[in-house]
């Protein structure tokens, strides 16, 4: 391994080129390089297909069908998903990046790993909609969408999700992209579809997929954090 100097300047590297992984270089400044073309097309793909699959039988899901079944207006609906997932999802992307650049060590990788791996365990737990969570249809269908949504998905798995991706990857738009286009690729469906969908699809294969992925990913970041993988 490469010692660095204690002398050098900030940002020069005395003609070696530092390791590099996701969202830029690591190690001795582990992501504070600007991620690359390849990292953000990585997380866009993998934000993409993350959420896509944690939010098939999710209670954000369920609202979804719950709201398209009360007002009967796709349209609205839909634009409500996509305003209220765009606004959670970038604050929870900015969130995890800003934690990784604070937080930047070793042992922070560790901690994203393992919350990977914890996401894979809570995505096969089945998601149960509460009356609590009930929205009261006082400001029309879009509002009562973008409000309801955006509340919900607080502390949902699908935000976790990218708060973990926001912080392994460190792009913010990239990440945000990939977690909105998954949610909508969800969620649309299920608002034109309603209970059928849920009755057409296989949850618990959808589950089990879904927590396959979280644990790849998870395990894949601890292998390259511990050096088994460059």
């Amino acid at each position: 391994m490469v010692r660095w100097k204690r002398d050098h300047r900030l940002g020069e590297t005395n003609g070696v080129e530092p390791p590099s992984g996701p969202g830029g270089g690591f190690d001795a400044r582990w992501n504070r390089t600007p991620p690359g073309p390849g990292v953000v097309m990585e997380a866009l793909f993998t934000s993409t297909a993350v959420v896509a699959l944690a939010e098939i039988g999710d209670k954000t899901q369920l609202l979804a069908i719950l709201l398209a079944a009360r007002f009967g207006r796709p349209l609205p609906i839909i634009l409500g998903i996509l305003v209220a997932t765009l606004a959670n999802h970038a604050l929870a992307a900015l969130l995890g990046a800003q934690a990784a650049a604070l937080l930047d060590s070793p042992l922070f990788r560790y901690a994203i790993g393992a919350s990977f791996i914890a996401m894979a365990a809570w995505t096969l737990v089945p998601d149960t909609f509460d009356d609590d969570d009930d929205p009261k249809p006082r400001f029309g269908a879009f509002l009562t969408t973008l409000i309801a949504f955006f509340l919900v998905e607080m502390g949902d798995k699908t935000q976790v999700a990218t708060i973990a991706l926001g912080a392994q990857y460190q792009a913010v738009v990239a990440v945000t992209a990939g977690t909105t286009l998954g949610m909508m690729i969800a969620n649309v469906p299920a608002v034109f579809l309603g209970n059928e969908l849920l009755k057409r699809v296989d949850l618990a294969r959808v589950r089990r997929i879904a927590a396959a992925l979280f644990l790849v990913i998870g395990i894949w970041v601890l292998a390259q954090t511990a050096g088994w993988l460059r």
